[in-house]
């Protein structure tokens, strides 16, 4: 357990599987290839649902790779220690995660062919379900109170800094033809024509039973039950017993839990720092 983050150019990291020099590398060094895909996300945004609609869009439909290896293996974390070893030595083409922000993302990326799906998450959703994960693993420091992570939240001394800065620097990317912005919210209203289009922009055809497939085993309760995909088989060095990485999986959850003058008072930051966006680029009110 800790009580500190892993301090690099500023930014707050996770203390266990990150090492200062590895992140250092992997932004200068690592080489995104043409074949790759890769998601980009805020930590608590939905990486790990797309990640698991990217492997069962890949094996079209078929359930042995998600049932058979942990998801961290099959999209390995650009920026772990272990995922960056993984990713070294792996032959494309490579399907990879990162919650980097734009300006540490590797350099190679901006010159390739290479395919980012960004996903997003109302930020409120975010700050409860980051509260709740951070309060139950071991890889930074731990928040005492919703109150107190409220606050950390909306300075950014949380893992990988302020949501809006991410957001922001993510968005500079949105007109680009092999990056798709994806959110949270579309995915869990309409999760059939998302996965269509994600299957689209990836150039991947599904026949309707492969579709069903990928719609059925990415669902929220197949994941659940999934232990090589709810980190439920991570050692208790990482997190405390019975954790699993699905806790509610629903969108507008941050009503039960913030206070209106909370509410109020995150919509006044972010009016501030999302000025200049069009609205309709977030599906959330």
């Amino acid at each position: 357990m800790t009580d500190d983050y892993l301090w690099f150019e500023g930014l707050p990291f996770l203390v266990i599987g990150y090492r200062y020099e590895v992140i250092k590398e992997v932004c200068a060094q690592f080489v995104i290839k043409d074949e790759d895909i890769v998601t980009v996300s805020y930590p608590k945004s939905g990486s790990h649902w797309l990640i698991e609609i990217l492997c069962l869009i890949h094996s079209k439909g078929d359930t042995k790779w998600i049932r058979s290896v942990p998801i961290w293996e099959r999209a390995p974390w650009l920026e772990s220690e272990d995922g960056y070893k993984l990713l070294k030595e792996r032959e494309g083409p490579r399907l990879l995660a990162s919650h980097l922000p734009f300006h540490l993302f590797p350099k190679s990326f901006f010159t390739s062919k290479a395919k980012v799906i960004y996903i997003m998450r109302n930020p409120k959703d975010v700050l409860v379900s980051g509260y709740y994960y951070w309060t139950i693993t071991n890889f930074s420091k731990k928040p005492e109170s919703l109150e107190q992570y409220f606050k950390w939240f909306l300075q950014g001394y949380v893992p990988y800094g302020s949501w809006f800065e991410h957001i922001r620097g993510w968005m500079s990317m949105r007109h680009r033809k092999n990056v798709l912005l994806l959110s949270y919210e579309e995915l869990q209203k309409d999760p059939r024509s998302t996965i269509e289009r994600i299957s689209q922009f990836l150039g991947k055809k599904l026949n309707p039973e492969e579709l069903d497939s990928v719609l059925k085993n990415s669902s929220f309760q197949v994941m659940k039950e999934n232990k090589m995909s709810n980190l439920e088989i991570l050692s208790e060095e990482f997190s405390s017993r019975h954790f699993k990485i699905t806790r509610k999986g629903i969108c507008g959850d941050w009503k039960n839990h913030l206070t209106v003058a909370q509410a109020e008072a995150f919509d006044k930051v972010y009016q501030e720092k999302m000025a200049g966006f069009p609205k309709e680029l977030f599906p959330w009110e």
